[in-house]
């Protein structure tokens, strides 16, 4: 899967029923993560005993998690609440029939990629250890350009900041088509004015 090496292949059930019995999710998160997903299987582990590759200083393994969906769409919860309850570097393939979208969780965030065929991805392996290379797949997961020398973690705020200055500019704007007054108006689209410019100023965040 994803290209990656033969040697890196496994194919270990993580069932559903076990994961809820030992770390119980609360009512909410468990029903959605019962709709939207219908089984969890580690199909790759990336590892000095896998890949010709040096453990990294907090990073000895990182496990591929094949997520099967019962719906096109994974709400980013079910991929943080899978994070945040086991303790490993997770690589998810997101797969509903046969698109499959990557996702992976850093920075209290979850990173997730554009969907395609999941015979499509070819998921490079580049770094001098595995911290390295599992800084650089979150950077392909997140279309995160880490050239430079750029630190990964502050790249990823910045690109937070635009999107969420990206979706006020929508936002605003249409609330401005649908306002009548003239004055009210006005006041929306100088607000939204003001936050183009401010993503013209950072065009590299």
């Amino acid at each position: 899967m994803l290209g990656l090496p033969k040697s890196t292949e496994v194919n270990n059930p993580l069932p559903k029923k076990a994961i809820f019995d030992k770390f119980k999710p609360n009512t909410d998160d468990r029903k959605l993560f019962d709709e939207q997903i219908s089984r969890l299987t580690i199909v790759g582990e990336i590892s000095p005993q896998t890949v010709n590759i040096t453990a990294g200083t907090d990073v000895a393994s990182i496990y591929i998690i094949l997520v099967t969906l019962k719906t096109a769409d994974c709400h980013k919860k079910n991929i943080a609440l899978l994070s945040k309850l086991i303790e490993q570097k997770m690589l998810f393939v997101l797969q509903y029939k046969d698109i499959a979208r990557l996702a992976a969780y850093r920075c209290e965030k979850v990173l997730m990629s554009e969907g395609k065929p999941i015979n499509k991805w070819k998921l490079a392996l580049s770094g001098l250890d595995l911290g390295v290379m599992w800084e650089n797949i979150i950077a392909e997961v997140g279309g995160i350009d880490l050239t430079g020398g750029k630190d990964l973690d502050a790249a990823i705020a910045k690109k937070d900041r635009r999107e969420k200055l990206q979706r006020q500019i929508t936002a605003l704007e249409k609330k401005a088509m649908n306002e009548r007054q003239p004055r009210r108006k006005w006041e929306l689209a100088e607000k939204v004015k003001r936050l183009k410019k401010e993503l013209e100023d950072n065009p590299h965040e």
